[in-house]
């Protein structure tokens, strides 16, 4: 096939796909809620309605159901990033194994621990509330592929071995192995974590939180958006447009959203992923397929691609650019980026070429809130009564409950065994202003994208690492 007429199947694939979350394309999204016109009181006041600030509150009403709980949204509640990524549930806090092993050498065997230790919570969560959100245990298969340079294999079997000797139900597969379990034509091989991760549907997930808060006495208000905090007596005052909340303590869940307090303004990049999913796959596509286990796949590269089958079987396939613009802006425009979903339709039928002639039905973008060390981190601010959780750069949506449980433990004076790792008493290399920002991070995605196909970590990249700066996508 000449390549004007490949170019022509890669754009005609997207060229009826509508420009909205597919996981928002649902009827069972719950009512809005009113937004906030009267002056409140509370105990404890939640800024954010996405998986962060959900999972505080309940928590918070688990562990005091007479706690008096407000949560506020600037929009509504799961409708940023929380209802609209890929549904990846993965249990590791720190951004993968590799991760840990630079950061906290001396934590890793804990923080993974912790880490399953929080997903099998969220599991009985959703038992327990009786979440619909398409919850599969399916576990996650790494991908190594002729995509990437051979160097990034013999890392993979580092992270196996660490994986297998901390205990994790980890598999090798061979290349023969891994196209029996996923047939394409450009997999060499790869890892199949199985107990580490699982696949939802993240709105429904989200849906299903807010209404299992509400059920237990959360009073939440959407279109309310935190504008200012002040620390007044013995509480602090959130300020919203038409009102104020006084609350005794506040949790900040804000995500990429510009910080309410000025010091973590260096510390978040709003940096754009971009999605798409098919119509749904029909029996014979499915067959050429394989994929009986319906593991989540993702690539072992920087710029990396993550994909899914989803409960009626479309695929979902996202990821690879992570876009950052000028001044960290932010604004409903930059979810569309037709560029990016020409190039994304582009690797997908070079993945799975037997797909010929399926198109995307959804494309979609969003921001996410990157930090320099790509996993959560905490604080606190006017004299304690004030805590945040910040920074999951895209692996959040098992995070999310860990960083509210944390931040609960901070507000409430908890020491605990997480509470007293370096990986929570630690704060990630604070991004430079512009127009370094900018331009450091431009030069970092090229970097990042020329080590994928040439195993070469160049200067830039090795001076970043040992800056404690980085840039994933």
């Amino acid at each position: 096939m000449s390549g004007d007429r490949a170019d022509e199947r890669f754009l005609d694939a997207i060229a009826d796909a509508e420009p909205y979350a597919y996981w928002m394309d649902d009827a069972d999204e719950p009512d809005a809620n009113p937004m906030l016109v009267h002056p409140e009181t509370c105990d404890l006041c939640i800024v954010g309605g996405g998986y962060t600030g959900l999972w505080t509150a309940i928590l918070a009403k688990e562990r005091d159901p007479n706690r008096d709980i407000v949560l506020i949204d600037a929009h509504e509640a799961g409708s940023a990033a929380s209802g609209r990524n890929g549904g990846f549930m993965d249990s590791s806090l720190t951004h993968g194994i590799a991760n840990a092993q630079e950061r906290f050498p001396d934590e890793v065997g804990l923080l993974e621990d912790l880490g399953l230790e929080n997903m099998n919570e969220i599991e009985s969560a959703i038992l327990r509330y009786d979440i619909d959100c398409d919850f599969e245990r399916n576990g996650v298969i790494e991908i190594a592929s002729t995509r990437h340079h051979d160097n990034y294999l013999d890392e993979l079997v580092e992270d196996y071995e660490q994986l297998r000797d901390l205990g994790h139900k980890v598999e090798w597969l061979d290349e023969a192995a891994v196209k029996r379990e996923v047939n394409s034509p450009i997999f060499t091989g790869g890892m199949w974590c199985k107990d580490t991760a699982a696949l939802v549907d993240p709105a429904r997930l989200a849906w299903g939180l807010k209404r299992a808060a509400e059920r237990l006495g959360v009073r939440i208000y959407e279109d309310t958006k935190a504008i200012d905090l002040d620390h007044s007596g013995n509480g602090i005052v959130v300020t919203t447009p038409l009102s104020k909340i006084r609350a005794r303590k506040v949790a900040l869940a804000t995500n990429a959203f510009k910080p309410l307090l000025r010091r973590m303004h260096n510390y978040i990049a709003p940096v754009y992923d971009y999605c798409l999913t098919t119509e749904p796959l029909t029996p014979a596509q499915l067959e050429s397929l394989g994929w009986k286990n319906r593991q989540g796949l993702s690539d072992i590269s920087n710029q990396f691609h993550y994909y899914r089958l989803t409960a009626d079987n479309r695929i979902l396939w996202g990821g690879y650019d992570a876009v950052y613009y000028f001044g960290g802006k932010m604004n409903t425009e930059l979810e569309s980026r037709p560029e990016t979903w020409a190039k994304l339709s582009q690797h997908f039928f070079e993945t799975f070429p037997q797909l010929e002639g399926v198109r995307f039905s959804h494309a979609w973008g969003g921001a996410i809130d990157t930090c320099s060390r790509y996993s959560v981190f905490w604080g606190t601010a006017m004299r304690d009564k004030v805590a945040y959780a910040i920074g999951y750069t895209g692996l959040g949506v098992a995070s999310t409950r860990f960083g509210g449980q944390v931040m609960l433990d901070l507000l409430d004076g908890r020491s605990t065994e997480a509470t007293r790792t370096k990986f929570v008493r630690s704060k990630p290399i604070p991004f430079p202003p512009e127009p370094f920002r900018f331009l450091g991070i431009q030069a970092t995605r090229w970097a990042l994208n020329r080590e994928d196909k040439t195993g070469n970590r160049n200067l830039w990249l090795r001076t970043m690492d040992r800056l404690g700066l980085g840039f994933d996508s």
